[in-house]
């Protein structure tokens, strides 16, 4: 009731004089929200082939319908910054992780291809919303707190991935998809509610901010103009991680002859140095500042992904893999939390959208590149992807020193 009641009043109410006590717990909320969207999507992904066989799927179908999920994910990204405007970013967060931990069934009971697709539509709808709006809270609480903090959120975002991808791989020999699935739910929904009564507890600074966003000494056109920039930013992280999850094992299977084990460990690999970089994130940046993190991180990154895609030994690989992940891991938090700075909800939602984009347009440009020149001289695109995240940084430093909060 106090959802729907706070729902029915509008955005937070400003305060800005929190204690330390809630500002502990709010942050407990803010993390537990990061870490139940990675739990539950990749809980669901790590099905994917068990639900391509119950379709009966082609790939081309199984394409179509995941394309269900990515396009309605992209556009609800695109109008949850004003939902999150007119409603508070909270409450958004909180109805979004209730849909999120229920939409995960319905894929999980159909039986074709289309059915398949009707109903990740909705499993799209729930993930692009929470994405964007537990984002946002993040930037607020970033302003009550006045430190970087951002890094450590996505950490829990890719723990929580980590976590939801092993327990499906334990459980995919003992229970259907539908099975798996009902048995998240009510972790889902328990982590909503524990997550949601905290993140109620104390108003955060929103509203505020958001209005602070739309005035001042710059103008309307170059606010979002910045904002694009960062969502440009995180538009190459977003491609960069697409990009090596998608076909990294792939190179490590067919390009240097390993099996599957060693495939995946590669993956693995990524995954987990992103996770414990993150949660260094937030002292590399209030050492070193936001854009020199982002630009130290994509020239890393960038060296790395050539050495993991040209290299012919597989410890070689690893190797480079590991450096990616240092230099890749903070550079998309780094660009929501200035792209809220920025321009608020409707900035994180911009930044998002694009940054979707990237991991929607890694796939199918990796592949057909490789096609034509082959698979590790095609993903040396990624090094031209973290390279350019290195050179926006570097060009908009000027625009990003002058945030009205620190990223």
């Amino acid at each position: 009731m106090s959802v729907i009641k706070n729902l029915r009043q509008g955005a937070d109410v400003p305060d800005r004089d929190l204690p330390a006590a809630a500002l502990v717990r709010l942050r407990v909320a803010v993390t537990l929200f990061f870490a139940l969207g990675g739990f539950l999507f990749a809980g669901w992904a790590v099905r994917i082939p068990a639900l391509k066989q119950q379709v009966d799927a082609s790939p081309g179908s199984l394409g179509l319908a995941l394309l269900c999920l990515t396009g309605s994910a992209v556009l609800t990204m695109a109008v949850t910054g004003r939902l999150c405007e007119r409603f508070g970013s909270r409450q958004i967060t909180i109805v979004t992780a209730v849909l999120l931990s229920v939409a995960i069934v319905p894929p999980a009971l159909t039986h074709s291809a289309v059915g398949l697709g009707l109903t990740l539509v909705l499993f799209g709808v729930a993930f692009g919303g929470i994405d964007v709006a537990v984002n946002s809270v993040a930037v607020d609480l970033i302003a009550a707190l006045r430190r970087p903090v951002m890094p450590s959120f996505h950490a829990a975002n890719s723990f929580g991935s980590l976590g939801g991808a092993a327990l499906g791989g334990l459980l995919a020999a003992h229970l259907s998809p539908a099975q798996h699935m009902l048995l998240l739910v009510p972790a889902g929904l328990a982590a909503s509610a524990i997550g949601g009564r905290m993140l109620m507890a104390h108003p955060l600074t929103g509203a505020d901010a958001a209005a602070g966003h739309a005035s001042g000494p710059a103008p309307r056109r170059r606010v979002w103009g910045t904002v694009v920039f960062f969502g440009l930013i995180g538009l190459c992280a977003a491609y960069c991680q697409g990009a090596l999850d998608n076909w990294i094992p792939l190179h490590i299977r067919e390009d240097l002859g390993s099996g599957e084990t060693v495939a995946a460990t590669g993956y693995a690999v990524i995954q987990l140095i992103m996770g414990v970089m993150r949660l260094s994130g937030i002292t590399l940046v209030e050492r070193l500042g936001a854009t020199r993190v982002t630009v130290f991180g994509g020239m890393i990154a960038c060296a790395g992904t050539l050495v993991a895609a040209l290299a012919p030994s597989v410890p070689v690989v690893f190797a480079g893999l590991v450096a990616t992940g240092v230099g890749l891991a903070n550079i998309f938090p780094i660009a929501m939390a200035q792209a809220g700075a920025a321009g608020g909800p409707g900035g994180i939602a911009m930044a998002a959208t694009l940054g979707y984009c990237g991991i929607l347009a890694a796939p199918p440009s990796i592949g057909l590149l490789a096609d034509v020149i082959g698979l590790s001289r095609a993903l040396t695109l990624i090094a031209l992807s973290a390279a350019a995240a290195a050179a926006i940084a570097y060009a908009i430093r000027p625009r990003a020193e002058q945030l009205p909060v620190r990223t």
